[in-house]
């Protein structure tokens, strides 16, 4: 059995409905199409599924990957990011990149240079499968599990999936959604313990630890343009050395030994093919024909990959700094903030950054292009993945400080709103608990605070305040609407949470002096004056 991605439909897309996308060249293969939602079958709209050779080649009339989670689509366009490094096809330099985004350099060399490279593309190839280590092939029948722990979001800690899956659940993944799998764990697999027995196989005890992979612990930002064409080439960082090669299978290139004793071995990528490909699991999979004829993956095993060194700066382009206790460090995913809250720090990067030092000095030197910036992470508990965060905000060049200013007093208007919100809580206890024990407080607190029916309204008016001055409106007169939606948000919250106390006695005075405490911070000298009640 034999699966190549070059010439297999393996990446779904998102179809440009003015153009249809037709059949490449000889061996390319013919693309799937599923139907639209709204029945269109004339071939001009709607979800296909496309090879690496036809996705390169058409690029400029695909709109974008559509990957079943944001982790998904991340990890299979860091992966053609690596294709167009290894064949040559990118900018040198700032202005050469700049001319490559604003005449759309056509990257249908890299998709001929695909066609004719000869290294190893087959995925259930017995010496060198592609993206695997072929040192645990031998184990695989033995000590393998279902292809459940394949998959990040099935998965879970690699030893209790969620889903309530089975280690073992027998049923098979297609080729195409193993591959695809198997690139998000390379790029976003979490630091555990490994479903791996390794004493029973005789494998060095280092290789029952995970570790955390190149993007398992930080937001990844990418420059979104209107098709797949546009959004790689803005992401494709000027590099001046030569091509390097691809990470294709374990044994292309010396890695870590996994040593009984010793140091943790790192090492520093050859160049960016090599860092956008980098095999951070071990992974061996078994192919099995599924019921309708097509092959799939029913066995796999999951060890450590390869652990990168600390990265310069020239591989961390896109990496957001924020300010954490007085210190600048790397913007993470957190359950207890929406990523749209450190917005300001995306646009202070552009606002900032010398032109064409990194991803954001680039995005700087854009003169008419209007990229999105998408920014995408995996929540992880304790090396346990949560959930997938990504949120995107606009970007237009010559608007930055706008951007900016909007962002951080937005973000500081609904800070101090869930301030307020829990100063009116507390004034409910007062009242309402008058002889609470201490250790009732926090419950007590929590059934009057409404900051999280705030939040939940806030970040559609945040975007609806960066959309308004992306357009061009006024950053205060959008600052304005902004302080107003978020007051009223805040007033709805309590009046919510305050709506199961009875109107009399203590109760009544207690939802009285809420309401009035929360207007009173609202409309302190101190507030944000876009919060302050207005009058007629």
């Amino acid at each position: 059995m034999r699966w190549d991605p070059r010439h297999q439909a393996c990446i779904p897309v998102l179809t440009i409905d003015e153009v249809p996308l037709r059949a490449g060249s000889a061996g390319e293969g013919e693309p799937q199409r599923s139907t639209p939602a709204n029945g269109d079958e004339s071939g001009r709209a709607g979800l296909a599924k496309v090879s690496v050779v036809q996705a390169l080649r058409y690029a400029d009339r695909i709109a974008a990957v559509y990957g079943r989670t944001p982790g998904e689509t991340t990890a299979v366009v860091e992966w053609l990011l690596g294709v167009l490094y290894a064949a040559g096809c990118y900018p040198e330099t700032y202005g050469e990149w700049l001319a490559w985004v604003e005449k759309r350099e056509p990257l249908t060399n890299a998709a001929d240079w695909l066609v004719r490279h000869e290294g190893v593309w087959d995925l259930f190839d017995a010496e060198r499968p592609l993206g695997q280590n072929a040192a645990l092939l031998k184990h695989l029948d033995a000590f393998g599990v279902g292809p459940a722990q394949l998959v990040i979001e099935h998965a879970g800690d690699y030893n209790q999936h969620f889903d309530r899956r089975h280690l073992h659940h027998p049923e098979p993944l297609p080729a195409d959604e193993a591959w695809r799998a198997m690139l998000t764990q390379h790029a976003f697999g979490q630091g555990r313990r490994a479903r791996i027995q390794a004493k029973e196989m005789g494998l060095p005890a280092p290789f029952t630890n995970l570790s955390t992979c190149r993007l398992g612990s930080r937001i990844r930002v990418l420059a979104l343009g209107p098709t797949l064409g546009d959004t790689l080439r803005l992401n494709l960082a000027p590099w001046d050395g030569e091509p390097d090669a691809l990470n294709l299978t374990w044994g292309d290139r010396p890695r870590r030994p996994f040593r009984r004793t010793g140091a943790h071995e790192t090492r520093r990528p050859d160049g960016p093919a090599d860092l956008h490909t980098v095999l951070g699991r071990s992974v061996v999979l078994r192919a099995v024909v599924m019921a309708n004829g097509e092959p799939g993956v029913d066995r796999v095993l999951v060890g450590p990959g390869e652990t990168l060194a600390a990265l310069p700066d020239v591989y961390r382009q896109d990496e957001v700094m924020v300010i954490r206790a007085g210190k600048p460090v790397t913007l993470k995913p957190q359950a207890s903030r929406e990523l749209w809250r450190e917005s300001h720090a995306l646009y202070a990067a552009i606002a900032e950054r010398v032109k064409g030092n990194d991803l954001y000095g680039r995005l700087a030197m854009l003169r008419s292009d209007r990229p999105e910036l998408w920014a995408v992470g995996l929540l992880a508990d304790q090396g346990q993945p949560v959930a997938w965060v990504d949120d995107r905000f606009p970007f237009v060049p010559g608007r930055e400080a706008g951007l900016r200013q909007a962002s951080e007093q937005g973000s500081a208007i609904a800070e101090y709103a869930a301030t307020a919100l829990r100063a009116a809580a507390a004034t409910t206890c007062e009242y309402v608990y008058p002889s609470a024990k201490p250790a009732d407080r926090t419950a007590q607190l929590a059934r009057f605070n409404g900051e999280p029916e705030m939040w939940a309204g806030a970040g559609a008016e945040f975007h609806a305040l960066l959309n308004a001055v992306a357009e061009g409106h006024p950053v205060a007169d959008a600052l304005s609407r902004f302080g107003t939606e978020i007051r009223r948000l805040a007033t709805d919250a309590l009046k919510a949470k305050l709506d199961s106390l009875r109107f009399a006695g203590r109760e009544l005075k207690a939802h009285t002096l809420a309401l009035k405490r929360l207007q009173d911070v609202l409309d302190h000298p101190d507030a944000p004056n876009a919060l302050k009640e207005t009058t007629p």
